[in-house]
């Protein structure tokens, strides 16, 4: 079933790979390169390990209402740290609770202590509409006796 399906599914379908930025970077590039991608969140990567996540949420919070300089402030002042990471092991259940229990919208897929994929809240929800649906049709076949 979807819930039980590993982010190993998940990020075979959607795309391995991960955005990230340096801790140096400005807020406002960061923002520029996450509109210029349309994604939600950046992972933060040091020279030697994940640091935390930048997510559109940091943005809105932490430079927006606190009237901070997007272009002086640096996507390493104002991160989510340390960012929460699951493996490709771990299953779609896994991270809908953890993200449900966290309240965040962003995991990092983390492999061999490297950063190898994100997935977001959306993601996980298309993952099993999409697999609702294909039950759907194969149920229907089923019934109508073309299965």
């Amino acid at each position: 079933m979807p819930l039980s399906d590993t982010i190993h599914a998940v990020l075979a379908r959607k795309g391995w790979g991960v955005f990230s930025a340096a801790p140096q970077l400005s807020v406002y590039d960061a923002v520029q390169m996450m509109a210029d991608k349309d994604i939600g969140a950046l992972a933060v990567i040091g020279p030697e390990r994940l640091l935390g996540i930048f997510s559109e949420r940091d943005y809105a919070r932490k430079i927006i209402l606190l009237g901070r300089s997007s272009r002086e402030t640096t996507v390493g002042e104002v991160m989510s740290y340390p960012a929460t990471s699951v493996t490709p092991d771990d299953t779609v259940a896994d991270c809908l609770r953890m993200m449900n229990t966290y309240r965040l919208r962003h995991l990092v897929v983390v492999e061999n202590g490297r950063p190898v994929g994100m997935v977001s809240i959306g993601d996980l929800t298309n993952w099993i509409m999409s697999a609702q649906e294909e039950m759907i049709v194969h149920l229907h076949s089923y019934i109508s006796g073309s299965y």
